[in-house]
C-alpha cells in the first residue's frame, strides 16, 4: 500500500498511477481526490485487516478474553506484511502536518469509533460482572486504546511477534485482574 510507504501527504499521484497501474484521470475520475482514494483504502483497511480483530469483542463474553483476543489478532495483522507494519488508523496521522487537516480528522474520528466501542464493550463488561461495580468504563478503554496504539508503533519499530505477544498478555492480566 502505497499510503502506508510513504504517507498520505508524502505519496504522489506518480506513486499511486505506477502502484494502480492506471491513468491518473482515472484515478480521479473514481475517486475525485487523492483524499478520497486515501479514504477508501483506510476503509478497506478496517475492515479487512481491523475488524476481524475487533470483532473478538462481540463475541467473546468474557472480557479479559475479548480484548486479549483482539490485542493478540491485532498483533497478527501488524506483523503481517513488510515493510506495512503497525496500524495503519493509528500511526498514519502521525504522517501529517496540520491537526485541522481533513484527512487527520478521518483519522481521528476512525480512532473514535474505536474507543467508543472499546467504552461500549468496558460498560457490558461491568454490566455480566467481569469487571467490578465501580470501574470506569471509559478510563479503562483509553487504557487499552493507548496499549493498542503503543503495539502499532512498536511493530513498526521491528520489535519481534512473540515479544508484542506476550507483552499483550500481560497487559490484560495486569488490567483485568481484581484489586
Amino acid at each position: 500500500m502505497v499510503f502506508w510507504a510513504h504517507g498520505y501527504e508524502g505519496t504522489s499521484m506518480t506513486q499511486l498511477v505506477d502502484a494502480m497501474g492506471i491513468v491518473s484521470p482515472s484515478i480521479y475520475a473514481a475517486f475525485g481526490s487523492k483524499e478520497n482514494l486515501f479514504r477508501e483504502a483506510v476503509q478497506l483497511y478496517i475492515n479487512s485487516e481491523v475488524e476481524p480483530a475487533w470483532r473478538a469483542l462481540d463475541q467473546i463474553a468474557d472480557i479479559r478474553l475479548a480484548v486479549q483476543t483482539m490485542l493478540l489478532t491485532s498483533i497478527d495483522a501488524f506483523v503481517a506484511s513488510e515493510p506495512q507494519r503497525g496500524c495503519l488508523v493509528m500511526a498514519g496521522s502521525n504522517l501529517l502536518g496540520n491537526a485541522d487537516d481533513p484527512v487527520r480528522v478521518f483519522l481521528r474520528d476512525q480512532r473514535c469509533q474505536f474507543r467508543n466501542r472499546l467504552v461500549k464493550r468496558m460498560i457490558l463488561g461491568i454490566e455480566a460482572g467481569d469487571l467490578p461495580s465501580g470501574s470506569d468504563p471509559v478510563r479503562l478503554a483509553e487504557c487499552v486504546l493507548t496499549f493498542f496504539g503503543g503495539l502499532s508503533i512498536e511493530a513498526i519499530d521491528g520489535i519481534e511477534k512473540g515479544l508484542l505477544q506476550n507483552s499483550a498478555r500481560l497487559f490484560c492480566e495486569r488490567l483485568f485482574t481484581e484489586q
